[in-house]
């Protein structure tokens, strides 16, 4: 790297998964997807779907036909040309490669075509109100064929796609290392030449790392470090309410271990067990929002019908007793990070106090992911980063064939409404379909919604031009370092 290069290191609060955009599933890979690969579409700062690989697009009037316009001045990170070829390439990879979690995101495509050389026409089985929301996301995300294809190692060792950083190295647990692709399409708008991505779980080692100047920007930080930032000189403090949530996943399929997963009545008294404003105002000193569905209460999707209840401990165990239970005990997963794992602790003694006796076991994120999908879970604390489209919030978590499934959950009648509402584009079409989806969900619980966090992002003042958006993303696009 030349002497005068600018380096951007970023503290992660996890480790990301494998760097594959149809395989992987973590914040923390997203984070660094931002910057290693282009998408179709993206968001703006107002959750509006905006161009990014895509120029233009428009739906046929009975929304059956997507056509979209390509950008004519992009390239893979190999060389290798972008084109109508290659976004083809991509959704039938998304579609059809066998570990995809991307599949039940694009299950509405019946064929995609290229229908000039820098333009695709999309087919729908039916019409699609998710779709561009999808492409904005990972299954939007480019990578070189040539790459995927060249028979050597596996395509996330050394991950080729299209953004305005191309890769370098990734060493699991301790960093990944991207530098700027002189040829982006972008690329004048890009003053920074190397990042590094560092895991660092432990909410206090990433504060002391920005502060001593180690890190230059953290992200996901804990409540209680934010007065510290607000007060260092040095450090400038960002925050935004999330699109996501935080939640407690209980494995209700063949292998589940343990009783909770069995038998709903355990799992509506461990959710009553929880007063949830508490649990906000302890672990993130108020930040954030309570919340008892996939949707914050501040979303047109929330069904106001169905509020946050008050804590029922009383209600809890009359339902574990009606269950034929004086106390049940349950496994809770949890990563290992200070914030996730005090919000645990939290839960644990509220629970407690119902007749639940929990065990907390801490784990590496990717290894607790790893675990979910496998079915090999009891329960788990998991959070989900949340989607400009409702769909992206609940129909991959619920549905039968969900890609992000790892509640194991089925019900055909679920997936009936949730199938229904990706076809419409009126809002109170959707709104009906979700909300008669969201009762169902409430009373069976294979997902307990805790609620919406905000993000707090810590930043050296040497760094200008960043702005947060609701996802969470990191764009450095226009992001300069100034000594």
């Amino acid at each position: 790297m030349p002497a005068q290069a600018v380096e951007l290191k970023i503290g992660l609060q996890d480790d990301v998964d494998i760097l594959d955009p149809d395989q992987s599933q973590t914040f923390a890979g997203r984070l660094v997807y931002t910057s290693l690969c282009d998408k179709l579409v993206d968001i703006s700062s107002k959750v509006e779907i905006v161009p990014q690989l895509a120029t233009d697009w428009s739906f046929s009037k009975d929304g059956l036909t997507l056509t979209m316009n390509l950008r004519q001045d992009a390239v893979f990170h190999d060389g290798t040309p972008f084109n109508a070829e290659a976004v083809v390439y991509n959704i039938q990879r998304s579609m059809n490669l066998p570990e995809s979690r991307r599949k039940s995101e694009l299950k509405s495509i019946e064929k995609v075509e290229a229908t000039g050389p820098y333009q695709v026409t999309i087919t729908l089985k039916a019409p699609d109100a998710t779709l561009l929301s999808q492409f904005s996301d990972r299954a939007g995300m480019m990578i070189s064929a040539a790459a995927a294809e060249s028979g050597g190692a596996p395509f996330a060792q050394n991950p080729v796609c299209s953004g305005p950083f191309k890769f370098v190295e990734r060493i699991q647990n301790d960093r990944v290392v991207l530098e700027k692709f002189p040829q982006h399409w972008n690329a004048a708008n890009i003053h920074i030449d190397r990042l590094t991505f560092l895991p660092i779980p432990d909410s206090t080692v990433r504060l002391a790392n920005l502060q001593s100047g180690d890190l230059d920007m953290v992200e996901r930080m804990a409540a209680t470090d934010a007065a510290t930032v607000e007060a260092d000189p040095n450090l400038q403090l960002l925050d935004i309410v999330s699109l996501g949530y935080n939640a407690l996943y209980i494995n209700v399929g063949d292998k589940a271990p343990g009783l909770i997963g069995k038998d709903k009545r355990l799992r509506q008294a461990f959710s009553k067990a929880i007063d949830r404003e508490a649990l906000y105002q302890i672990v993130y000193e108020g930040k954030g929002s309570a919340g008892n569905q996939p949707f914050s209460p501040a979303s047109i999707w929330y069904d106001k019908s169905r509020p946050v209840e008050p804590r029922d401990v009383e209600a809890a165990k009359a339902l574990i007793k009606e269950a034929g239970f004086d106390r049940v005990a349950v496994e809770l997963r949890h990563a290992n990070n200070p914030v996730v794992t005090q919000m645990a602790q939290v839960i644990q003694a509220m629970a407690s106090e119902a007749g639940f006796d929990v065990n907390l076991r801490a784990m590496e994120y990717a290894a607790m992911l790893a675990e979910q999908t496998a079915g090999t879970y009891e329960m788990g604390r998991m959070n989900w980063s949340g989607r400009p489209d409702p769909d992206g919030s609940i129909h991959q978590f619920v549905t039968c064939d969900g890609g992000m499934n790892d509640v194991h959950y089925c019900n055909p009648k679920v997936d009936e409404l949730l199938n229904k509402a990706r076809t419409s584009t009126d809002y109170e079409t959707r709104k009906a379909l979700y909300d008669e989806a969201n009762a169902i969900l409430l009373d069976e619980l294979p997902i307990i919604y805790l609620g919406h966090e905000a993000y707090l992002y810590g930043l050296n003042k040497k760094i200008q031009g960043f702005e947060l958006y609701p996802d969470g993303m990191i764009r450095l696009a226009g992001v300069k370092v100034v000594e």
